[in-house]
């Protein structure tokens, strides 16, 4: 069982990430997934969340108008598309639902 975040890299400011989160072992049909990010000597934070059973979502006001989730349960992934990144994008990014963590992935907004 494994919930894996991925997608992360180098971009400049103003450009565009897609971060996936893939569960082997189990279906994330049932399941609230949220992404979360942390960033050095700051806390962890809350930056979307997408239902399992409406698909409803949050953006934390940061992101509201750049971030965008979505979910392909066929795909057993969830998707996080970020735009108009800026360095106070910058953190690992962690996928999780109330069972699992994925590792991480590393977003770096930087020119």
């Amino acid at each position: 069982v494994q919930l894996q975040a991925s997608g992360g890299g180098l971009v400049e400011p103003g450009g565009s990430l897609r971060l996936s989160c893939t569960a082997s072992g189990f279906s994330l049909d049932y399941y609230h997934i949220s992404w979360f990010r942390q960033a050095p000597g700051k806390e962890r934070e809350v930056v979307s969340c997408i239902s399992s059973y409406d698909s409803a979502t949050y953006y934390t006001d940061t992101v509201t108008g750049r971030f965008s989730i979505s979910r392909d349960n066929v795909r057993n992934t969830v998707y996080l598309h970020m735009n108009s990144l800026n360095p106070e994008d910058s953190a690992v990014y962690y996928c999780a639902t109330t069972d699992y963590w994925g590792q991480g992935t590393q977003v770096t907004v930087s020119s």
